[in-house]
């Protein structure tokens, strides 16, 4: 079913968006993803070619219209056309409101909420073409505000409105759009060195398999937000 479609990957050299290459890749789907640094890039690259060579790596800064716009047009010229398009790029300050500088905020809306516009705004006539399907990977903190999230609250409720809203403009395209809000994943997030004790958590190959689900679903139905939970939080 998934044989011969092309993903692109946002902030996919670790944690979500590694995850879910790897299950892609795994199911037939080729597979280009992009980071911010070079070294990064090469290195997931290398890993992911043991699950299929069928893998692209691009350095690419979501901030950067041009940036994302050289990226689409690099996943084109390697294989000629794009399905699907995963914006998974993100990133976490957390401070209280008083002491989060301006420069932070801005480095979290600019990755986390602008990206993802400038991630389809590069990639939406390709997906036109395919019919293809956008997906955003917002959080629970799209939904649930808590203290020292002004920033990341805003960026991610950002990204549910602006998917959902996006959901109804692209519909006449026959392009779907899903937005995803997982709680607790066992990343390297916001520092955090993942091992035993992040057991009980969301794993990258869990949000892989979940995609993939999604991706399989018959062309009738379509879950639009869909939150995804940890069974038993620690």
């Amino acid at each position: 079913m998934l044989e011969n479609k092309v993903a692109y990957i946002t902030g996919g050299t670790k944690g979500i968006g590694f995850g879910v290459a790897k299950t892609l890749l795994e199911n037939g789907v080729s597979v280009a993803f992009s980071g911010r640094k070079k070294e990064d890039v090469l290195k997931a690259e290398e890993e992911l070619k043991q699950y299929s060579g069928s893998v692209l790596g691009i350095v690419s800064d979501v901030r950067s219209l041009e940036s994302e716009q050289q990226a689409i047009d690099a996943v084109k010229e390697k294989f000629g056309r794009l399905d699907f398009v995963i914006a998974n790029a993100g990133l976490g300050i957390f401070k209280p409101v008083d002491q989060l500088t301006a420069e932070e905020w801005n480095d979290m809306i600019g990755t986390n909420l602008t990206g993802v516009f400038y991630t389809l705004k590069a990639a939406v006539e390709e997906l036109k073409k395919s019919e293809g399907y956008y997906i955003t990977i917002a959080s629970l903190a799209g939904a649930n505000f808590f203290e020292n999230g002004t920033g990341y609250n805003a960026s991610k409720f950002g990204v549910v409105g602006f998917t959902q809203a996006a959901m109804i403009d692209l519909r006449k395209y026959n392009i779907k759009s899903t937005v995803i809000m997982p709680g607790s994943v066992a990343t390297h997030f916001n520092g955090n060195i993942p091992s035993e004790k992040d057991s009980w958590k969301i794993q990258p190959e869990d949000m892989g398999n979940l995609i993939l689900d999604i991706l399989k679903m018959n062309p009738r139905v379509l879950p639009s937000k869909v939150e995804f939970r940890a069974t038993k939080p620690a």
